[in-house]
């Protein structure tokens, strides 16, 4: 195995010399076909850190706020002979979101070992889940609308191929001036819920609609505060191009996209990136490759790790997870409730739009569910006075407030 991953380096290293001065020439400005000639197709995996007050496998404290390295448990910094307890109030959080995006609840689901080894993961492993995860086979449905680019907004879905639960690793700070690198494991432990998405996107504008409705909906279950700016919500982008009637290209991820508009923008140049690439007769590598928001460019972090490399392994100190999915049966092991958990569900967005299509045209229906703060204010408006218009409230608020 290990002369095989070694070729394979070898590989990969020989492609990238043939091709690095086609790379050199390639200018995305100038690309010399139609781009319509090309077919997108893009990926999402997105993590959501779990709103809840202690981590995925310790008692220590998620707050943000924390001074480095004061939230951090034996567990968590990996002290030999500490074992994993599994934080209820994040399954049960993670089941709600699953739920609310019609996913298949997994009766069993288990955790595995994903290895790498880095400064910032002490264990050299991290707890997820991978195999069986907490559920599968979900969708969810979004608006599509920007006026420079649309002349009317379009529905468009997405499937979920799964919902997992992992824990986070610690944070790396580079010093560039000592030349040293410092770790902070305030994070190392976080609860998150990674949801991989089919590669059913087609450009920047559908990615960057599809985390607003996604933030949107988990908000509105209070499973987590997607604030791209603290990492609770982090998006990692699997593009490629390919001409009609031809095989999927290969792929490049881009990963740890920190806002909405940089979803889009990241997307958009990497598909421009791609195009080059091949139309000057190179090769797109298999590679990750991080968004530089002052560039404007995706740069290149590292080659990309396949399954195998990660050895990934069953969990040997958390045993499977059980729910009760069924509630003809007697749920005499006291087993988290999916039934009971599925009537907690609030009224979701899809039921929302079915509510106000009649009362709010398709451009002001979506400037007003894009905020799930402006939403709010906007229903709690029409209900302390029945007389309002929410045409014109909507609007109002769309000026003053977007």
């Amino acid at each position: 195995m290990h002369m095989f991953s070694c070729r394979k380096t070898h590989l990969k290293n020989f492609i990238k010399n043939c091709y690095k001065d086609i790379y050199k020439k390639c200018d995305i400005q100038s690309i010399s076909t139609d781009i319509r000639e090309w077919k997108p197709t893009i990926g999402l995996e997105i993590h959501a850190q779990i709103l809840t007050k202690s981590k995925l496998f310790s008692g220590a404290s998620t707050n943000f706020n924390c001074p480095i390295n004061s939230s951090v448990s034996l567990f968590d910094c990996a002290i030999p002979g500490t074992m994993p307890v599994l934080n209820k109030k994040c399954v049960e959080a993670g089941i709600l979101t699953a739920l609310a995006l019609s996913c298949e609840i997994n009766a069993i689901s288990m955790f595995e070992r994903k290895h790498y080894f880095y400064s910032d993961l002490p264990a050299g492993f991290q707890i997820t889940q991978q195999k069986k995860p907490l559920a599968v086979n979900g969708e969810i449905k979004f608006n599509v609308f920007k006026p420079e680019i649309h002349k009317q907004p379009y529905t468009k879905s997405s499937k979920i191929k799964q919902i997992q639960l992992e824990q986070d690793s610690g944070r790396s700070f580079h010093n560039e001036v000592s030349g040293r690198s410092l770790i902070d494991l305030n994070r190392a432990g976080i609860p998150l819920m990674e949801l991989v998405f089919e590669p059913d996107l087609t450009n920047g504008e559908e990615a960057a609609a599809l985390v607003k409705e996604l933030c949107f909906i988990l908000q509105l279950l209070g499973t987590c505060s997607c604030k791209m700016e603290e990492g609770a919500l982090r998006v990692d982008a699997n593009v490629s191009v390919n001409k009609s009637n031809t095989s999927l290209g290969i792929r490049t991820e881009i990963k740890n996209i920190g806002s909405i508009s940089a979803i889009n923008r990241a997307i958009e140049y990497e598909i421009k990136r791609q195009i080059s690439i091949l139309e000057a007769g190179g090769q797109v590598i298999n590679e990750t490759r991080a968004w530089n928001p002052i560039d404007k460019k995706t740069i290149l972090m590292r080659e990309k790790e396949e399954k195998h490399d990660y050895r990934f392994m069953p969990e040997p100190n958390l045993l499977p997870l059980y729910l009760h999915i069924d509630n003809t049966m007697e749920n005499k092991y006291n087993l988290i409730n999916v039934p009971s958990l599925k009537e907690q569900l609030p009224e979701l967005p899809e039921q929302i739009r079915q509510k106000l299509q009649n009362s709010l045209t398709p451009h002001v229906f979506i400037a007003i569910m894009s905020d799930l703060e402006l939403y709010l204010l906007f229903r709690n408006i029409l209900n302390n006075g029945k007389h309002r218009k929410p045409q014109l409230v909507a609007q109002i608020l769309i000026s003053e407030c977007v």
